[in-house]
């Protein structure tokens, strides 16, 4: 007999459930990076977490004989359905014992609540978000996760799919050879026509000031996305909170801003250093002693992750891709870093995925996002 139970945000016993229960799906999992204590208190705290601004989350649990066998969180986007015009509602924080029967009450539970709130579809996994952690690993199972990138059992696509979810976007994961891209004569004739042709320059980011910067960095976002599938378009909050929780680990060499003749910012990149290659180890704890080893254990860090490249739309086809990229491998080869993920990146996107198999990347992990009817 499977009992579900709803997580009320006033029952620390239940919240420490479900924070705690991938440890056990993970267990034995060699692959799996634990996500940090620190910024899991922060998924329940309705003051601190930037989604709370415009939506709900409801999380549930699943027992069986009184242990914990799955969890789900069903989620209410009241910015997604209002900017893409939908009326979707969505399943996260998906996690789940090998067994199908207790993967269909999670999603029962996740589909009833959403349908509730007024929603004809169901759409998943989103973690709350697509500014969060968004897509079910599909490929790429034998290795760790990049920085803020999703990762879990093979068997999870299986328990989804049976249930009747389809397939609605896939989202891809590109491994670049930094020693294979600097050798890459196209990407530097292209990034030398940029700067020759078009007059640009390239600066870094300016830790000095950081509030600035973030204004820009939002600016080209919102603009450079908002034609893209799921684009939520991030709150003031959101990008506070992120540059916040960044700024001690962001690496300003690797955050570089391209600018025209008139010094206006026509694009940019944000990469960083995958500090999941240390944070592996904590599983899940920071404090008191981990949070040095961030700062001590950077040189066993060979992978950056491309999180961002935007373009505004008045300067594409004209190398600002290619200057970003280039500028981006130059700064991590002088760092000793030996590959880049450029990740996601949403399978129907031509244009990047065309820029990125130029400069020799492979596919070497794919994501997948599920809807269906309610």
């Amino acid at each position: 007999m499977i009992e579900i139970k709803k997580v009320d945000y006033s029952d620390k016993k239940l919240i420490k459930e479900f924070k705690r229960f991938p440890h056990k799906i993970y267990k034995e999992d060699k692959h799996w990076v634990a996500p940090l204590n620190m910024d899991l208190d922060k998924l329940f705290n309705l003051k601190k977490f930037p989604f709370y601004e415009y939506g709900i989350m409801q999380a549930f649990l699943a027992y069986e004989n009184g242990e914990v066998v799955g969890r789900i969180a069903a989620v209410k986007n009241n910015r997604y359905n209002e900017i893409q015009n939908k009326d979707t509602g969505f399943f996260g924080f998906f996690e789940c014992i090998n067994k199908q029967n207790v993967a269909n009450i999670l999603f029962d539970t996740a589909k009833s609540w959403v349908k509730n709130e007024g929603f004809t579809k169901i759409q998943g996994p989103a973690s709350p978000s697509s500014n969060y952690d968004y897509g079910l690993l599909t490929k790429g199972f034998d290795d760790s996760p990049r920085l803020m990138m999703t990762y879990n059992p093979p068997y999870y696509q299986n328990l989804i799919e049976n249930y009747g979810f389809k397939k609605c976007m896939g989202l891809y994961a590109y491994k670049l050879v930094t020693a294979k891209m600097e050798a890459t004569e196209r990407l530097e004739r292209l990034a030398n026509m940029a700067l020759k042709r078009y007059g640009f320059t390239v600066r870094f980011l300016d830790k000095k000031n950081i509030k600035d910067e973030v204004k820009l960095v939002k600016k080209i976002y919102n603009s450079a996305w908002e034609n893209n599938y799921g684009f939520i378009p991030f709150t003031d909050l959101e990008l506070d909170t992120l540059a916040e929780e960044l700024k001690m680990l962001v690496e300003p060499r690797l955050v570089p801003f391209v600018v025209d003749k008139e010094g206006k910012v026509a694009g940019m990149a944000l990469a960083m250093p995958d500090f999941n290659a240390i944070t592996k180890d904590f599983k899940g704890k920071v404090f008191p002693f981990n949070i040095f080893k961030l700062f001590t254990q950077r040189s066993k860090i060979e992978w950056v992750r491309i999180i961002l490249l935007g373009i505004l739309p008045e300067y594409r086809r004209k190398g600002v891709d290619a200057l970003l990229y280039h500028t981006l491998i130059q700064q991590a080869r002088q760092m000793n870093i030996k590959q880049a993920e450029a990740s996601w990146i949403l399978e129907d996107n031509e244009m990047m995925n065309r820029a990125l198999q130029t400069m020799g990347g492979e596919v070497y992990k794919e994501y997948e996002v599920y809807e269906m009817d309610i």
